[in-house]
């Protein structure tokens, strides 16, 4: 994947999965999916999946990383690629991103955003119209939409001036910020176990006493909904009332409990207690908003809870100040079993 993305599970994907072990008959919820990355490990192992996150942009790129060339066949395109170079060569228009998002800012307010070049904007506006264009004509199904909306939120990623998220741009043009935004096709899985997403706040999502949840809660202040905002923007494909210097959606109505360190104890443990699913899986870093040892006390009054200390891994990096500034932090992941319940033992 090439998108940078706060408390990514990417290098420890490996030993979550061998902690969460084979498919057992149910579905592997992944309810903060993210980039997706323990989820496609999931599916690479026969599990069924559902992935979830609150944001659209997060589950699109989920959800496509699970979907195989049986579910999107782009026949109406002549194929996936074909379907890719189409996109490549539409005109570029002047829409919503060029008007908020590159130096055409300026034109209607005193800040000139330097996210995207002025070209790339217009041609992330008219691949957006396509693809919406074609799915309300049914030259594409939900499956391939999602998959194309993927691929130009990794486009878009590759070519925005940032320092690798959308609170802000920088002051000057990045090498590759002056590349021309070019859509490439994913690798694409032949033949795939059932997958399905949903868009929900984490309390929402539903599952069943024999399926296994993935929970990756966000651990420190970091609200992704302010710092993916112009992904958030492209997966929806509408233009919102943006404000500040940053032209930032509104986004205080997905802000997270789990992002502010005096509610997020308690945010933990009530979703934990409150999910169906006897087996629970959750990861927590060794820097979060709450202490590992309160974290293992609340679960232990749930069921039975092991935790297992990942490797170290470097925090997130932004700009050269952080990296300089940089030291590891553990990763852990718990597991809680929780005790059957008598109607369950009748079954």
């Amino acid at each position: 994947m090439s998108l940078r993305y706060i408390g990514s599970k990417a290098r420890v994907v490996d030993a979550i999965i061998d902690r969460i072990g084979p498919p057992d008959g149910g579905v592997l919820i992944d309810a903060f999916s993210g980039t997706g990355a323990v989820a496609a490990a999931a599916a690479d192992s026969g599990w069924k999946v559902h992935v979830n996150d609150h944001l659209s942009s997060s589950a699109i790129m989920s959800f496509a990383r699970l979907v195989s060339k049986i579910d999107t066949p782009f026949r109406s395109l002549g194929g996936y690629v074909n379907a890719i170079d189409l996109l490549n060569s539409v005109e570029p228009q002047r829409g919503f991103i060029w008007r908020e998002y590159s130096p055409a800012s300026s034109r209607h307010c005193s800040v000139s955003r330097m996210y995207f070049t002025e070209g790339n904007a217009q041609k992330i506006d008219a691949i957006r119209r396509r693809i919406r264009e074609w799915r309300a004509s049914e030259d594409v199904n939900e499956n391939e939409e999602k998959v194309l909306i993927a691929d130009l939120m990794r486009a878009a990623n590759r070519v925005a001036n940032t320092a690798g998220t959308y609170g802000c741009f920088l002051s000057k043009w990045q090498r590759q910020s002056l590349d021309c935004l070019v859509l490439e096709p994913a690798p694409m899985r032949r033949s795939a176990p059932r997958a399905s997403m949903s868009v929900v706040d984490v309390g929402a999502v539903r599952c069943l006493p024999e399926d296994t949840v993935y929970l990756d809660p966000p651990y420190t202040k970091r609200q992704y909904a302010a710092y993916y905002h112009i992904l958030e923007t492209i997966a929806l494909g509408d233009e919102p009332q943006v404000e500040g210097v940053c032209g930032i959606r509104p986004w205080r109505e997905k802000a997270s409990d789990f992002c502010y360190k005096v509610r997020a104890a308690k945010a933990i443990e009530t979703l934990v207690s409150s999910l169906q699913a006897r087996r629970i899986f959750l990861s927590y870093s060794t820097e979060g908003h709450v202490p590992i040892t309160v974290l293992s006390e609340a679960f232990s009054a749930l069921g039975v809870v092991k935790l297992h200390r990942l490797q170290n891994i470097g925090r997130y990096r932004p700009n050269r100040a952080a990296s300089d500034a940089a030291s590891a932090v553990g990763e852990v992941l718990f597991y809680i079993e929780k005790p059957m319940q008598r109607s369950e033992v009748a079954a």
